[in-house]
């Protein structure tokens, strides 16, 4: 990873040099307030005051620039509206390839403008980051409460760019006026008639994906890819992905898929019926959340080692995972038949001890192209949701008994001989198909960062060459940014520096990350007890359920990504969500009236559907304010995220057990009361960190 300053000098544009974020500057100013208030030259309320009047003259220095290049970019294209008008009046098709020229001319040096945002933006983005991780938190929450509510904000204008919108109209218009005179239609084609009518310009295109990036719109696709928490770097160099181009491989991300797929299908296959094994095994029917909770607390250990093997590794980590989920799902079949427990626990402990999903993002990370990388997320997320939905359905199908030689076979144990021989099948794929790419840079991470910034710009980025003055204030600029380079790509040793990494509001999403699998997993895990003690459902009734509530997934994600979150910002999304989690929580409560299906079934969906919309937009809020540093090497960003929501399931899984072995009648109200308490603790948190997620 290329430090951030040195990459603004690469790719800014060299005429407008003197008008990009003076990010050289802020960073000294921070090293010298530190050096100052650690010797108590300097009091904090000083500090927060010079730096916002800093940060407010960078700001307003931009902001100006951007206004006057909307006005240059207006006048040409009033200057080509004449010319469009006259071309009308009396057609000429020499002239119309003309004026379709100019308007891309003109389009290009909007592309050019939007990028200088773009960049000033990230910028900004990180001084704020920088400022917290040295100072706290507190000052960003101050300067964004002050300053991006102002009716005259400037701070807006970078984040939301007011104006570019009516350039990019008039340019839409006036292409798709030209083509339909081309093609010697006779008709006018109105974008604003006609919203739906899209004129194809690669322009355009291109102006409309910066436009997106720049707004922080989204759209389905983007929305789901966010929930695999898998970040490209900032300002990726054309380099960088040509060498990622040359590791792709498509049946090698397919086979990653898979596994990501079956993962999750091996998850929840035992959900419905984990209850009545452990009853015909001679334990307590809570003891199901010992069951299911096995495979999590390996899961802790699992994501550790194979996030540092997939360092030099991606073939052999995975041959082994499948190796030992094979052996792990055995073990589960067998157990019924050995009539013991003991081997039942082993053999989940076995299938989490195999959980490779670290490796399946890190792959998408490290080996899928820049262009590819946000389908291949989503298709990551879309593999998990189907594995999720998947696994109890099939659950369903596995309803006989019957016995082959000496071995069972029933609702208990064929899911556990059935995911054996999914795993056996894999491998055999996995080892004839999967090419392992090349590791130019061992412990090389690319990871994890929702800005994706794609600089895709034809413009005359020359670098003059450097009179003596400038040469040695680049050699200085570069010795600097050498050594942060450094501290950048330095990897986190442990998980007590990596938790020094962590800023409050990283640590405020790490905690709603934290709830929102709390209250997934005790709606999930809990629901073949709650359903047979109040409803007597059967284990087929419970599948349904569950593969119902997995199914909701893709169709709540195709509404909020292309609706919701264009409407309205990330953090009031995440606010909302963790607000409906909760009112969903409440509305499970089994208090007085008797307890209905309607009432369960309709708040399950609430809790599951507010939790699936929620992490989409906690992890996207997280890759924005995590540290770069935990972006690479074994213990980062992601790592963090898994270790979170497996302790989650953890904790809701032995809360359940716990509950149960006390009191079933009680079960219900006895876990949903922590989860109730823990999502109330996270909305106060959100409140608490609000500004600071601008």
């Amino acid at each position: 990873m290329v430090a951030y300053g040195k990459k603004l000098r690469e790719l800014q544009i060299q005429e407008w040099k003197g008008y990009y974020i003076n990010y050289k500057l802020i960073k000294k100013k921070v090293k010298r307030y530190v050096e100052q208030l650690e010797v108590g030259a300097q009091n904090r309320h000083n500090v927060f005051r010079d730096f916002s009047m800093l940060l407010d003259n960078q700001i307003e220095k931009i902001v100006l620039f951007l206004l006057e290049q909307q006005g240059v970019l207006a006048h040409r294209l009033s200057d080509v509206g004449k010319e469009h008008y006259t071309l009308i009046q009396q057609p000429n098709s020499s002239n119309i390839s003309e004026l379709q020229e100019a308007y891309r001319d003109v389009g290009r040096d909007l592309l050019r403008l939007l990028n200088f945002v773009e960049m000033n933006a990230i910028g900004l983005r990180k001084i704020l980051k920088k400022i917290d991780k040295r100072f706290g938190y507190k000052f960003t929450d101050y300067y964004v409460k002050t300053r991006a509510n102002h009716p005259y904000s400037q701070l807006r204008q970078i984040f939301r760019h007011v104006g570019i919108g009516a350039v990019v109209g008039v340019l839409s218009h006036g292409l798709a006026d030209l083509q339909d005179l081309q093609q010697c239609q006779g008709t006018y084609i109105s974008i604003y008639d006609q919203p739906s009518y899209t004129h194809q310009d690669p322009v355009l295109n291109s102006i409309k994906e910066a436009v997106g990036r720049l707004s922080n719109s989204t759209n389905f696709l983007q929305f789901l890819g966010r929930h695999a928490f898998i970040m490209q770097e900032e300002l990726p160099s054309p380099s960088e992905d040509h060498i990622v181009d040359e590791r792709y491989h498509f049946m090698s991300l397919l086979l990653n898929l898979a596994n990501t797929f079956l993962y999750m299908v091996n998850t929840y296959i035992i959900v419905p019926t984990a209850d009545n094994y452990t009853l015909n095994l001679g334990a307590a029917a809570s003891v199901c959340g010992v069951v299911i909770g096995t495979m999590a607390v390996a899961q802790m250990f699992s994501s550790v080692y194979f996030s540092a093997w997939s360092n030099r590794s991606y073939l052999r980590p995975l041959v082994f995972s499948s190796i030992v989920l094979l052996i792990g799902n055995t073990l589960y079949a067998l157990a019924f038949d050995m009539n013991s427990i003991v081997v039942l626990l082993i053999g989940r402990l076995f299938c989490g001890l195999g959980s490779a999903r670290a490796i399946n993002r890190r792959y998408i990370s490290d080996c899928v192209p820049l262009k590819l990388r946000m389908q291949a997320s989503a298709g990551f997320v879309s593999a998990s949701a189907l594995g999720m939905a998947c696994g109890p359905a099939l659950a369903c199908f596995l309803q006989t008994d019957f016995r082959i030689y000496k071995f069972t076979m029933n609702q208990d144990t064929l899911p556990g001989w059935v995911m054996s021989l999914a795993w056996l099948l894999y491998l055999l794929w996995l080892w004839i198909c999967f090419k392992e790419p090349t590791h130019e840079n061992e412990g090389r991470l690319v990871l994890y960062e929702a800005d994706t910034v794609h600089v895709a710009v034809e413009n005359e980025r020359t670098q003059p060459l450097l009179m003596n003055s400038e040469e040695k204030e680049q050699d200085e600029e570069g010795e600097e940014e050498n050594d942060n380079a450094e501290e950048t790509k330095k990897p986190v040793t442990s998980i007590v520096v990596a938790y020094k990494l962590l800023t409050p509001s990283v640590k405020v999403q790490l905690f709603v990350y934290f709830m929102l699998k709390y209250a997934m997993e005790i709606v999930l895990a809990e629901s073949s007890l709650i359903t047979e003690y109040y409803f007597i459902w059967s284990t087929s009734n419970v599948s349904i359920f569950l593969a119902c509530l997995g199914l909701t997934v893709l169709p709540v994600n195709i509404v909020v990504g292309n609706y919701i979150s264009n409407m309205f910002e990330e953090r009031q999304v995440l606010l909302s969500s963790e607000i409906m989690v909760c009112i969903g929580l409440l509305l499970s409560f089994h208090i007085m009236i008797p307890y209905s299906v309607t009432q369960y079934v309709g708040s399950a969906l609430i809790t599951f559907v507010s939790a699936e919309v929620l992490e989409g937009v906690n992890l996207s809020l997280l890759s924005k304010t995590m540290s770069s540093r935990l972006s690479g090497g074994t213990f980062n960003g992601g790592l963090l995220s898994t270790e979170a929501g497996t302790l989650a399931r953890v904790i809701a899984d032995g809360t359940i057990t716990i509950s149960g072995y006390f009191s079933e009648s009680n079960l219900l109200n006895t876990t949903l009361l922590p989860a109730l308490l823990i999502s109330v603790s996270s909305i106060i948190a959100t409140c608490y960190s609000y500004n600071s997620l601008y």
